[in-house]
């Protein structure tokens, strides 16, 4: 197998004890208030307590699970393969939409954990290929910053 790339190995006081946990009480977001036919646009009363959870999640838990979120099973089902497909491509097709400072959408391997590189490859998108976002995270920032996913060649099914 080789020789295993040193950023890949952690300081011993960092790894993980052999400790098996039982994890209860996931948080479960329920996104239906997004998702539903009666309402077309929520009502801030309606959002703040999901973003309240969301963000508890995050903080407390790093993920979550979401339910009702409108994706049908079928693109969920298609979404997998094709990210299959193209996670199996060589390393240098994947860096061709490697993600940089200026655009955070696109191919990652190089995230760092207590300072030893993570075991995993991610590709980010957005729903909509143009979104504006703050350029920062302070409350009073009101300038903008383009982003735009960007496509790999192959598998082409992936936009």
């Amino acid at each position: 197998m080789g020789e295993v790339d040193t950023t890949f190995i952690q300081a011993t006081e960092h790894r993980p004890k052999l400790v098996v946990v039982e994890a209860e009480d996931i948080p479960l977001i329920n996104l239906f208030v997004l998702n539903s036919p009666n309402s077309s646009e929520p009502e801030a009363a309606t959002i703040r307590p999901l973003i309240s959870k969301i963000a508890e999640a995050c903080k407390n838990w790093d993920f979550f699970q979401v339910i009702n979120h409108g994706v049908p099973l079928e693109c969920q089902k298609n979404l997998e393969i094709v990210a299959r497909k193209f996670f199996a491509l060589s390393k240098e097709e994947k860096k061709k939409v490697r993600r940089d400072e200026v655009n955070p959408l696109g191919y990652y391997d190089t995230k760092y954990t207590k300072n030893v590189r993570d075991w995993k490859e991610v590709f980010d998108l957005i729903k909509q290929n143009l979104t504006l976002f703050p350029t920062s995270h302070e409350p009073d920032d009101k300038e903008l910053r383009e982003y735009f996913n960007q496509w790999p060649d192959n598998p082409p099914e992936l936009r």
